[in-house]
């Protein structure tokens, strides 16, 4: 299959009953499936903390990512998203001044900076 391949539902749970069963070893399947064992054993927690249902469930990995990513490349913005948008930005903009630091620059310039201020907590 390869590197950054969508696996079914269907394929990740056959792949933890057949390592759990016994029938194989996570090293057997992603030799076979060309994929990291590190993806079965992952798939194997999911499935023991949540189930199979969890496999039918949208997920955006453990960070959730970047909410502004999808809205920030999208062309033609409603008022709504607009709105969405600016908030998530100003929202980020709040956690960063209260942690302490600022941003200096812009795109691949960026420069986080700690200020020390007699008004701020150390």
């Amino acid at each position: 299959m390869g590197k950054h391949k969508k696996y079914t539902p269907e394929f990740k749970i056959q792949c933890v009953k057949d390592v759990l069963e016994g029938r194989k070893t996570q090293s057997e399947l992603a030799r076979v499936y060309e994929m990291e064992d590190t993806n079965i054993i992952r798939w194997i927690k999911n499935y023991q903390e949540h189930g199979e249902e969890y496999f039918y469930q949208e997920h955006r990995g453990a960070g959730g990512g970047n909410p502004c990513a999808a809205l920030h490349k999208k062309k033609n913005l409603s008022k709504m998203e607009r709105l969405e948008l600016e908030n998530l930005k100003l929202r980020i903009e709040n956690e960063r001044l209260k942690k302490g630091y600022m941003v200096k620059g812009v795109g691949a310039n960026k420069e986080f900076v700690i200020s020390y201020d007699k008004n701020t907590k150390s």
